[in-house]
């Protein structure tokens, strides 16, 4: 399964182009070979899980050597935050800061396009994440504690450039399917997303719960799909301990999709 999570993983887009979105710029990668060869702790939780996917994904330019991941900041044994990566690509020092996100689009959160897009379970916004990642995440690396860290790699906090990897699976309302974004990549829309009333629509189709893990697969057939009612009953029981998952669909005609159900 490394394997079509990696692929899957490389086939997200970043979720916008060059610093587009609150002048944070995106880390720019040619993807090269897609085949893997490395060994991964599957107990890893889904973030952690892309950073080991991100790192081999560097490793495989000869231009980018990682100088170090996952930097603890502490100050009087109390941790401050974390870099996620420092790196060299082209003799350029980087602070990366990498995530891998599935937002759902909601126009009742907010007034604008990124206000909208919101966590599955609504635990967490874009827009939380974009202000963390611009007033705490990035601010690190200039805080007094961070440079014995810098130092120790010979390096100073001033000529590093901050750069973000976050790419982002996004879904939108199965009642309005046909939103253009302006500000974010639309090559990240891959599906739609449903609430337990609207899965009537859908009687006559095939479904498959994969595990989180999973969620970065590009859909395949060859698995054990179930039927409307078994998924129906699933569904339920999502939707009462207040879960939203996502699903595969398998349409009659052969068409394979993403889609989310969500409890609310």
């Amino acid at each position: 399964m490394l394997q079509k999570r990696y692929e899957g993983f490389l086939n997200t887009p970043f979720i916008w182009q060059n610093n587009a979105v609150f002048n944070l710029t995106q880390f720019n990668i040619e993807t090269l070979a897609t085949k893997v060869d490395f060994q991964i702790d599957e107990k890893l939780r889904l973030g952690k899980y892309i950073e080991r996917l991100v790192s081999f994904e560097l490793s495989q330019h000869q231009n980018i050597s990682i100088l170090a991941e996952n930097i603890q900041v502490q100050k009087d044994k109390i941790t401050l935050g974390e870099l996620d990566s420092l790196l060299l690509k082209d003799t350029q020092p980087i602070h990366l800061e990498i995530i891998y996100k599935f937002y759902l689009y909601d126009a009742a959160v907010g007034t604008t396009e990124i206000d909208h897009f919101i966590g599955p379970n609504r635990k967490d916004s874009l827009i939380e994440k974009l202000v963390k990642l611009k007033d705490k995440q990035l601010p690190l690396l200039h805080f007094d504690a961070c440079k014995p860290y810098l130092e120790a790699l010979g390096l100073n906090a001033k000529n590093i450039t901050q750069q973000v990897y976050f790419k982002a699976q996004l879904f939108l309302p199965f009642t309005n399917q046909n939103i253009q974004l302006k500000e974010l990549n639309n090559e990240c829309v891959v599906g739609c997303y449903i609430t337990k009333n609207e899965l009537d629509h859908f009687k006559d189709h095939k479904f498959y719960i994969p595990e989180k893990k999973d969620w970065l697969v590009t859909p395949y057939s060859n698995i054990n799909w179930v039927t409307f009612e078994s998924f129906k009953t699933t569904a339920r029981n999502y939707c009462s301990e207040k879960y939203s998952t996502l699903f595969w669909i398998k349409f009659k005609n052969g068409v394979l999709k993403k889609m989310f159900l969500v409890w609310w």
